[in-house]
C-alpha cells in the first residue's frame, strides 16, 4: 500500500464475500487489505464450484444440443465429448475471470496479500506461509470470509479416484461408465446432469424424502419425474451403511426403511453438503461464538468482538456466492457508519443448474402456511410456452405462492428452461412486496419463457390464458377480488 498507517479493516478470505467486502470498503474509502491463501481471488465459488461446475454444464447443454441437432433441422454427425478440451474451456473461464478480479482489487487500491491469515487477537493478523508467520498486520477491524470444503463422512474417505467429492468430479479425465451420487442437493443434482449428459450411467441417493428438500415440494417431485425421464435413477429415503471397493468397483450398501439394498459403479461421488473452515483461525483469541462449527453474527454480520465481522459459508445463513456478497456490503458499510439494510433471507434467490433447471424465491408453500398464512397458489407449465416449444424443452412449470388476504407474492418456484435467469423478475417482485394483481398488469413479452410468469399470476386468481382452468372457479374467483 502507498503509505505505511496501518489498514482500517483486513479482509481474510478472497472468495465471493472477502473480495466484494475489499472492494466495497475501498470504494468507501477504508484503507484494506485482503488475505488469500489461493495464488488468484475468487475462492472456492470461482476456482472450485460455482464457475467451473456452471462451465461444465454449458458444455454438457451444448453436447445434448448437438446430438439432437436434426430435431432443429441441423445435421450433426460423429458428436463426442472431448474431456481435455472441455476442461481447457473451463480453466479458460475461470482464469479469466480470477484475472478480472484480481485487477479490480488493485485498480481499487486494496492491498492483496499471499497466504494463509489468522486471527493473534481481535485487532492483529498473522499472515501464514509453509506453516510460518511471515507477517503480522495491525486493523481496526477484521471481516472474516474463510469460506467452507467439502465435507467427508467416516468410512467413506475421499480417494480422488473411485470415492470423489465435487472437487474431485471437476478434474476427472475420463468419464466413468457409471456413477453413484450421495445426496441430492444441489451439487448432487448438478453433478449428477453433468455426467449423464457426458455418457455415464447415474444413480442418486439420498437420504432425506424429496430430492432438493429446501425447495416447495412440487418442484421436488417434478425434478425426480425429470431425471428418471433422462434416465438417472434416484432412490430416496436411502440411507448408506457401507462403502466397499469389490472387482474394480465401488459397492454401496443401503437400507430403505427394512429393505437392504446395493449399488454397484465405478465412482461414487460423495456430495453430502459442506463444513464452515472455521478452524485453525484464531477464533479462541476472539469472544466470537461457535454453533456447530459456524461463527455467530447478528443482522449486521457482527461477532460477540466489536472489531470482528464474519461473512459467508462461515456463518449459518444459506450458503451462497451472492449471499455472501451482500453480507459482505452489509458488514463494510456497518463499519463504515453507513444506513444499513441487513439481508432479508426470505428474499434470497437459490439456483440450481440441473436438466432441467430450478430456481426459487420467498416462502415454500408449506412454509407459508407453516407462518399461519392463508394462502393461494398458481401454477402454470413450460408445456403451453411457445418459446419453450421453439428450443424443444417444455418441462416444468413456474408455481407462485401468494398471501390470500393481501394478495401479495410469499414465494416464486420454478424448474424448466432458464428459469435460473427468470427467478430474478420474482426476486425483485418479493424485495418491492409485488401483489399477483401487479405481476398480472406486467406485460411479458411475446414470446419469451418469461410468459409463464404472467400465466402463473393470472393462475392464482383462476385466469390462465393458455392452459384450460374450470370456468365456474375462475368467474367465482374474479368476483371474489
Amino acid at each position: 500500500m502507498a503509505d505505511s498507517a496501518p489498514p482500517d479493516v483486513v479482509v481474510i478470505g478472497g472468495g465471493p464475500g472477502g473480495y466484494v467486502a475489499a472492494i466495497r470498503a475501498a470504494q468507501l474509502g477504508l484503507k484494506t487489505a485482503m488475505i488469500e491463501k489461493d495464488a488468484l481471488p475468487g475462492g472456492v465459488c470461482l476456482h472450485r464450484g460455482c464457475i467451473p461446475t456452471k462451465a461444465m454444464l454449458h458444455t454438457a447443454e451444448v453436447l445434448e444440443a448437438a446430438r439432437h441437432g436434426e430435431k432443429f433441422g441441423v445435421k450433426t454427425e460423429g458428436v463426442s465429448l472431448d474431456v481435455a478440451r472441455m476442461h481447457a474451456y473451463k480453466s479458460g473461464v475461470v482464469n479469466q475471470m480470477a484475472k478480472g478480479v484480481e485487477g479490480l482489487l488493485k485498480r481499487h487500491g486494496v492491498e492483496s496479500i499471499r497466504g494463509f491469515g489468522r486471527l493473534a487477537s481481535p485487532t492483529r493478523v498473522e499472515v501464514m506461509d509453509a506453516g510460518k508467520v511471515v507477517r503480522t498486520v495491525e486493523t481496526k477491524h477484521v471481516i472474516l470470509a474463510t469460506g467452507s470444503a467439502v465435507r467427508e463422512l467416516p468410512g467413506i474417505e475421499f480417494d480422488g479416484r473411485t470415492i470423489i467429492s465435487s472437487d474431485h468430479a471437476l478434474l476427472l479425465e475420463a468419464v466413468p461408465k457409471s456413477m453413484i451420487v450421495m445426496g441430492c442437493g444441489a451439487v448432487g443434482m448438478e453433478f449428477a446432469s453433468i455426467y449423464a449428459r457426458f455418457g455415464s450411467q447415474v444413480t442418486v441417493v439420498e437420504l432425506l424424502p424429496r430430492a432438493l428438500p429446501i425447495e416447495d415440494e412440487d418442484i421436488s417431485a417434478e425434478i425426480v419425474r425429470a431425471f428418471k425421464k433422462r434416465g438417472i435413477t434416484v432412490h430416496l429415503e436411502t440411507k448408506v451403511q457401507q462403502v466397499d471397493r469389490k472387482g474394480g468397483e465401488i459397492v454401496v450398501t443401503a437400507t430403505q426403511g427394512e429393505k437392504t439394498v446395493t449399488f454397484s459403479a465405478e465412482v461414487l461421488l460423495v456430495a453430502v453438503g459442506r463444513k464452515p473452515l472455521s478452524e485453525g483461525i484464531g477464533l479462541e483469541k476472539t469472544r466470537a461464538q461457535l454453533d456447530r462449527g459456524y461463527v455467530k453474527v447478528d443482522g449486521f454480520m457482527r461477532t460477540a468482538e466489536p472489531s470482528l465481522f464474519a461473512i459467508g459459508d462461515l456463518v449459518p445463513t444459506p450458503a451462497l456466492a451472492h449471499v455472501a456478497s451482500h453480507e459482505g456490503v452489509v458488514a463494510v458499510e456497518s463499519i463504515a457508519g453507513l444506513p444499513v439494510h441487513p439481508v432479508n433471507y426470505d428474499r434470497v434467490p437459490s439456483c440450481t443448474y440441473c436438466d432441467p433447471e430450478v430456481a426459487s424465491v420467498g416462502l415454500t408453500e408449506a412454509a407459508a402456511r407453516a407462518r399461519g398464512i392463508d394462502v393461494k397458489t398458481g401454477r402454470f407449465p413450460f408445456g403451453a410456452i411457445g418459446k419453450a416449444a421453439i428450443l424443444g424443452d417444455t418441462t416444468g412449470f413456474i408455481k407462485i405462492v401468494t398471501d390470500k388476504k393481501y394478495d401479495e407474492i410469499l414465494g416464486v418456484h420454478m424448474i424448466g428452461p432458464r428459469v435460473t435467469e427468470l427467478i430474478a423478475e420474482a426476486t425483485l417482485g418479493l424485495e418491492i412486496e409485488t401483489t399477483d394483481e401487479e405481476m398480472i398488469h406486467a406485460i411479458h413479452p411475446h414470446p419469451t419463457l418469461s410468459e409463464a410468469m404472467g400465466e402463473a399470476a393470472m393462475a392464482v386468481h383462476g385466469r390462465a390464458i393458455h392452459f384450460f382452468q374450470d370456468a365456474a372457479k375462475a368467474l367465482a374467483a374474479a368476483r371474489a377480488r
